[in-house]
């Protein structure tokens, strides 16, 4: 079985423990019982949480931005991907939002015949944030953000 260190005791506790204790139920547990999950971080290609990819609150009604939450991932829930242990990745749901967002206009754009730095040109315009550490985007970034 997969293991990752545990927030704050020091001692070392399954992945599947660890999502557990956070409320997290599921296909991701299922996954990381299974070790496919080997640990406790964000997956997402770009992840903005202020403390790390390893930061997760704890599953409540609503959840937090900062929940766990699994990604459909290589195939989006919208093109028929499943949440099954090959089409799945561990996020947070701000981190999923964001990256199905820019999916989506990019998709959207591409349907239309419109090339990447078109593209690049028309989420700037529209004030779309790019992903951190830049302040524009460039059709390599529209690109890179519609495959990852």
């Amino acid at each position: 079985m997969a293991k990752a260190a545990a927030g704050g005791g020091g001692a070392d506790s399954s992945v599947a423990d660890q999502l557990r204790e956070l409320g997290v139920k599921g296909v991701l547990v299922q996954m990381a019982e299974r070790g496919q999950l080997l640990a406790l971080k964000c997956e997402m290609p770009q992840c903005y949480h202020h403390k790390g990819r390893a930061a997760f609150d704890q599953v409540t009604t609503p959840r937090t931005p900062w929940a766990p939450s699994p990604d459909h991932y290589p195939i989006l829930k919208s093109a028929g991907g499943q949440l099954r242990p090959e089409n799945v990745r561990l996020s947070h749901i701000w981190c999923n939002n964001r990256d199905y967002g820019w999916r989506m206009q990019i998709r959207t754009l591409l349907a239309k015949g419109k090339s990447l730095a078109e593209i690049a040109e028309a989420l700037n315009s529209k004030g779309v944030p790019p992903a951190h550490g830049t302040n524009r985007w460039t059709a390599a970034m529209v690109r890179k953000a519609y495959v990852s």
